[in-house]
């Protein structure tokens, strides 16, 4: 088994091409849930979601946060195929991401919300999905067929349809100029050397950290670490780490800190000079930590396409580490490609 072998490799070196063709293909779909969303003019949003596509989620969140001034909120869709629960959502917008589009527990809650009045777009990969036809607005995200287990290029084009939507809310030239720049910094990005980080990741529990929009990929690093690699790892935010978990922190713990060039990136990497005082191994994609390990990574001209790059070097990463040792990360023991819960 070897790295160029891998189907996991060959899918996000597939990312660059896959977000230009998403840029290409999807202005009409994106601007027609666009305009609704603006006529509603909504109070809050809501997004539904599980695993990978939960963090991009989480990602959404902070983007539409930041740049919309209006909260958004992360609905458990256990509320609706395990309790029954009708929500009185009338007003808002939601916004669903599901790689497959198939999770009868997305469904069945974006089916009760849209009954309630409320403005549903879903995010997937197959537009003849259960959630496609469930919602007013279907965005696909013209990945392109995803066979590895490991979700990777369908949760990087996930996260720019989502960016794209709040940009395109927003009017913001700046961010819709970046992401048209996005597939060649994508491609930068996977020239990142990372491979001080494989040499001190071993049979141990390690930390990612992030702030902000990195927070979502921190929660997807950790992931990653789990099931293509089998070792644990935890995500915590930077704000929090120095709480209860720094306590399992010892002489070279691994920690790799996530940091774009936003307001947070002061805050993160001091934590990870804080880290690295106590004897951990710190990694951080900052020139403005003192202590910590700086890891290479390519900024792409405006903060919140930062983070977007980040899980590409990364993937490039944890795919050679699971190789390495002797794991195949694109059948991850006991997963499927397709989680159906109720």
């Amino acid at each position: 088994m070897t790295a160029d072998t891998m189907q996991m490799r060959r899918e996000f070196c597939e990312v660059p091409t896959a977000v230009e063709r998403l840029l290409d293909r999807g202005e009409s779909a994106v601007a027609t849930a666009v305009a609704q969303a603006h006529d509603l003019n909504p109070p809050f949003l809501l997004s539904v979601a599980h695993g990978s596509s939960d963090h991009a989620c989480t990602y959404l969140k902070f983007a539409g946060e930041l740049l919309l001034n209006r909260p958004m909120a992360s609905i458990g869709p256990s509320v609706a195929s395990q309790n029954g629960v009708e929500l009185d959502a009338n007003g808002t917008v939601c916004i669903s991401n599901s790689q497959s589009g198939q999770n009868p527990d997305i469904v069945q809650l974006t089916k009760a919300l849209r009954k309630s009045g409320e403005v549903t777009i879903a995010i997937n990969n197959n537009p003849e999905s259960c959630l496609a036809r469930a919602v007013d607005h279907a965005l696909p995200n013209h990945a392109g067929p995803e066979l590895s287990v490991a979700a990777t290029k369908t949760f990087v084009s996930s996260l720019v349809a989502d960016l794209w939507l709040i940009a395109e809310l927003e009017r913001q030239a700046s961010l819709l100029s970046a992401l048209r720049a996005l597939p060649e910094h994508l491609d930068d990005a996977t020239g990142c050397d990372w491979s001080p980080v494989e040499s001190v990741i071993d049979e141990r529990s390690l930390l990612t950290l992030g702030r902000g929009p990195s927070r979502a990929i921190s929660n997807e690093a950790a992931l990653k670490f789990k099931e293509t690699c089998l070792i644990h790892a935890e995500s915590y935010s930077s704000a929090e780490v120095l709480h209860g978990p720094v306590s399992i922190v010892d002489h070279g713990f691994p920690v790799i800190a996530f940091v774009a060039g936003d307001a947070a990136e002061g805050s993160v990497a001091g934590t990870a000079d804080v880290l690295a005082d106590k004897g951990a191994r710190v990694f951080v994609l900052s020139d403005r930590g003192r202590k910590a390990t700086r890891l290479q990574n390519v900024r792409t001209g405006h903060w919140l396409t930062d983070a977007i790059a980040a899980i590409m070097s990364f993937y490039c990463m944890v795919e050679a580490l699971a190789v390495r040792r002797g794991v195949d990360p694109d059948t991850p023991w006991h997963l499927n490609k397709v989680i159906e819960t109720v």
